[in-house]
């Protein structure tokens, strides 16, 4: 698994400061995709030293790390989300695919043994928009405790709560 590029972003994950790291070698190829060149196999491996690198440079700015992508090696986002989480620090995934892997039939993400405290689903169809549209296929969720809660919605806001 590669990192194309990253970027500390507010609008990813509302009311959390992400760090996103954006995977290459995306299988998906959603057509009018925001990010196509993710579909190549670029960037500079994820490992360790990368990942620690990262954390210690932004540290207290950063309330969440989400992986913009991964989708060939969903085992290894996760991998990586746990590593995370042993930091203190939120996971996200931004994933192109309608259903979190293995996921049992009927489910949309498993309730248990999953690392994250995001996960977007849905691959990018530009007449419905991202999640920013109303119309939008695309689903943010949001772990509370062992449920998930749909909150695409907190993208239509039009302002912002100070």
């Amino acid at each position: 698994m590669k990192v194309a590029s990253f970027d500390i972003v507010f609008q990813e994950i509302p009311g959390e400061v992400t760090l996103a790291l954006n995977l290459s070698n995306c299988p998906c190829h959603c057509p009018g995709c925001h990010s196509p060149h993710l579909a190549d196999d670029i960037g500079e491996p994820l490992n360790e030293e990368l990942l620690n690198g990262l954390l210690a440079r932004y540290g207290a700015m950063i309330t969440c790390v989400a992986f913009m992508g991964g989708d060939a090696e969903p085992e290894e986002v996760a991998r990586w989300a746990e590593y995370i989480k042993d930091s203190g620090l939120k996971t996200a995934w931004y994933s192109g695919r309608p259903t979190y892997p293995n996921t049992p039939k009927n489910q949309i993400i498993p309730n248990t043994q999953n690392p994250f405290d995001y996960v977007k689903l849905g691959p990018y169809i530009e007449s419905l928009g991202g999640l920013k549209s109303p119309t939008t296929n695309q689903r943010l969720y949001k772990r509370v405790g062992d449920e998930w809660q749909d909150s695409t919605a907190s993208f239509w806001k039009k302002t912002f709560d100070i």
